[in-house]
């Protein structure tokens, strides 16, 4: 998309889906954020992300369903309504088509998968295991520069090609600082989002609000205060998809804490010093109420 005009009018209206999809958004809505008929951003839109506008906002709320049912204990009904239907048997009959299970029965298969996963986590024969270590921590209002990524975490070239993209465009910008801070911010979760349509935005913090625009597909965010449960894994980045599964898997029983729907989010404290992989660390962060 080479128009800057119709590119910002795109990231605009990303903006608005991402933080009302919930919501009953209508086509006059639409139109009005990003001063484009329907029709013609719909055809924008589908051209990114192979998909109508109507089909992502249907598969994110279907995808949050997704994450209530396996990480809360919301009623169905509840659920449905919280992600924007009005109505039980539509969310069901929606629901069931894209995971081919009822609402309840992904709850069921979800809770058998965690309890499959401790069990293989801490095998029979070992008494006991060591309790998830995590503290609290807040993070404050703080402004970030980001590029999205959809694809798996684990595709490290791809991530890699991400990271380079983005301390490029912040050089270029002149914002990159002498100890810069990299944070990744985590919008889906592999276990339930197919890994095409799997959010990440790889972040660079500001130090001052910008006075530019941010160009191409690059957007600016605000971080508004947040309570977090903050882990540190160590080892090569891979490895940590092992180390969210164990966090969740015992998260009722060493945490208890009640997951806030927002982002989780990743910083890097030592991967500047050139240190061998399995020194390296993680800062996960995710959010609690």
């Amino acid at each position: 998309m080479g128009n800057r005009t119709q590119l910002a009018r795109y990231k605009k209206l990303l903006s608005f889906i991402d933080i009302h999809f919930k919501e009953d958004i209508n086509i006059p809505q639409i139109e009005e954020v990003c001063h484009y008929s329907y029709r013609n951003i719909n055809r924008i839109f589908e051209a990114l992300h192979n998909e109508t506008i109507g089909k992502y906002v249907k598969r994110l709320r279907l995808e949050k369903a997704a994450q209530y049912l396996s990480y809360s204990e919301m009623g169905v009904s509840e659920i449905a309504y919280e992600v924007g239907f009005e109505d039980r048997a539509a969310f069901s009959k929606a629901f069931k088509n894209k995971y081919q299970l009822s609402p309840a029965n992904f709850r069921k298969t979800q809770s058998s998968i965690r309890e499959e996963l401790q069990s293989t986590l801490v095998p029979p024969e070992q008494e006991g295991r060591e309790e998830l270590e995590f503290e609290i921590a807040y993070l404050d209002d703080f402004t970030y520069l980001f590029l999205e990524y959809r694809g798996l975490q684990e595709d490290m070239s791809a991530n890699d090609k991400v990271w380079e993209d983005l301390y490029e465009y912040g050089n270029k910008k002149g914002i990159i600082s002498e100890a810069p801070i990299f944070m990744l911010e985590i919008r889906d979760d592999e276990e339930i989002s197919d890994s095409i349509h799997c959010r990440y935005n790889f972040a660079l913090l500001l130090e001052n609000k910008p006075d530019f625009e941010a160009e191409g597909l690059f957007r600016i965010k605000e971080h508004k205060q947040q309570k977090y449960a903050r882990f540190t894994h160590v080892g090569a980045p891979e490895s940590s998809i092992e180390f969210y599964r164990k966090i969740y898997a015992y998260w009722m029983q060493d945490v208890g804490l009640e997951l806030q729907d927002l982002p989780s989010l990743e910083f890097y404290p030592n991967y500047a010093e050139n240190l061998p992989e399995e020194e390296l660390q993680t800062e996960i962060y995710i959010p609690v109420v």
